[in-house]
């Protein structure tokens, strides 16, 4: 595989981990990513991961139902937590190894993060899976994600959804919405687009690290989209 960038921040959401679910882990999801993330590791690709805590618990939901958004916030958390420990766990079952850093320090369940940490395990071939946020309240995984992406020194964050790109609407709802090749950052923000919350994007606006939004469900675009292949969004 002669791939685009040396290393690489792969951001996933908690709630593509459901699979066919309503909830929690679907294992055969969780496998057919961890087939998808070893292919590339092994081409010499680094793969740094940033995964939301979705399919388990989302502080703002929590907060909606009436918990204190401080400790809903860390219970959202401890769920990027245990989907990060499902991860690893399934891609040294593959054959690949992987390293969990969490925000926290929630030693021995995973190595407490720091850059040169994360840098060190990338640079040794293993997989860095960087758990727990930014490790503080009121921030999104997705802003976790920028700001760890920014940190490793990432060439391209790699946003994986259910979706293939971003569209002028939700392709869901909308059957009249148009897929961007290319946008700005500047232009998601004036078009309201949710593709990240604002902290995230503006973020990777100002240390011009570059987003391409793509559907990692399906087998093999994982590959696709390092080999150059156009088969997401590239926000710039």
């Amino acid at each position: 595989m002669r791939t685009k960038y040396n290393r690489v921040l792969l951001k996933l959401s908690g709630e593509s981990l459901m699979g066919e679910q309503h909830y929690g882990i679907d294992p055969m999801r969780l496998g057919e990513y961890a087939r998808q993330i070893k292919e590339v590791a092994q081409s010499g690709v680094q793969v740094a991961i940033v995964i939301g805590g979705g399919n388990i618990f989302r502080g703002m939901q929590g907060a909606a139902k009436g918990f204190d958004r401080v400790k809903g916030d860390q219970m959202g958390m401890l769920a990027t937590v245990i989907n990060s420990l499902a991860l690893s766990s399934a891609l040294e079952a593959a054959g690949q190894k992987a390293r969990v850093f969490t925000a926290l320090n929630m030693y021995p369940v995973g190595e407490y993060y720091s850059k040169w940490k994360a840098i060190e395990a990338l640079a040794a071939g293993e997989v860095a899976i960087l758990a727990g946020g930014t490790g503080n309240p009121f921030f999104t995984t997705d802003t976790g994600a920028a700001l760890r992406g920014v940190e490793v020194e990432a060439d391209v964050m790699l946003k994986g959804t259910r979706v293939d790109g971003i569209y002028t609407a939700d392709p869901e709802k909308d059957p009249t919405a148009t897929k961007f090749s290319e946008i700005t950052y500047d232009e998601v923000y004036t078009r309201g687009l949710k593709v990240m919350d604002l902290t995230a994007t503006a973020l990777c606006k100002e240390n011009h690290l570059p987003i391409i939004v793509f559907d990692m469900d399906t087998p093999g675009n994982l590959g696709k989209v390092l080999e150059g292949e156009a088969i997401g969004t590239l926000v710039y």
